[in-house]
């Protein structure tokens, strides 16, 4: 069939639970015949608790590594949804 992409925003991605509601609607894509690419968000609130680190450690972070402090977030949500889907038997890869 064709590629479908989901994206999923924060609160649908608060939890183990929550994402692995996500693999399932994954899976259901994948099951169809399509490709499925997902693209997630942090959990809920993790994105703001880096920020408030970041401030904390410093009045003007350096941008490179605000970046790198902030993007950790969408890391940790990759990285366990490809670890429910291989868990699952479905063969995924977290990209950044």
């Amino acid at each position: 069939m064709g590629l479908v992409v989901q994206k999923f925003g924060g609160t649908s991605v608060a939890n183990v639970e929550k994402i692995k509601n996500v693999a399932g609607k994954a899976i259901r894509e994948k099951q169809a015949g399509h490709d499925v690419i997902v693209v997630l968000s942090a959990m809920a609130g993790e994105t703001n608790r880096l920020i408030d680190l970041a401030y904390s450690a410093a009045e003007n972070p350096d941008e490179r590594e605000y970046d790198s402090l902030i993007s950790t977030g969408e890391q940790v949500t990759i990285s366990l949804l490809s670890i429910v889907l291989n868990d699952m038997g479905y063969r995924a890869r977290s990209f950044l």
